[in-house]
């Protein structure tokens, strides 16, 4: 093969890969994921990554305690990355297939999502302030927007 036959195969290898990268890119530009509450009170919007790109709290929520509250809205954000995350694995395995191209994007997903729709919802028992009231009033959660 001539040197210039290999370097025209080789240019259009490299714009092919920029033409896949490129649109891949603009696919998850467009992906989020969202998820609302079982009473529909709070509901949370997620980018691709996410990060958080919306919360909306209606009226109910007064009647909550703080840290039922705070616990509410970390779960409903937690569905909310597994959407986004479900979403961003059906993307990516349009562009690139299975493979280990998409295992590397799993291992980046939240925790407990394997990406095959059999992913486990958070234990909140196992993650409620076990605290007594004057230790919880003396030392509340924080809670950070």
């Amino acid at each position: 093969m001539k040197p210039e036959q290999w370097l025209a195969q080789y240019d259009e290898k490299l714009q092919a890969a920029a033409k896949s990268a490129q649109k891949a890119d603009q696919a998850l530009r467009e992906v989020g994921g969202a998820a609302t509450s079982s009473d529909g009170e709070i509901t949370v919007r997620v980018s691709a990554n996410g990060a958080t790109t919306g919360l909306v709290l209606r009226p109910g929520v007064r009647d909550l305690e703080p840290e039922q509250l705070a616990r509410t809205i970390m779960e409903v954000t937690r569905q909310a990355q597994r959407d986004a995350a479900a979403k961003v694995v059906d993307t990516m395995r349009e562009l690139v297939g299975d493979g280990p191209a998409l295992d590397v994007v799993k291992s980046h997903l939240p925790e407990g999502f394997r990406g095959d729709g059999a992913d486990e919802p958070m234990d909140l028992v196992k993650h409620r302030d076990k605290r007594s009231d004057d230790e919880y009033f003396d030392n509340p959660p924080e809670v950070v927007n």
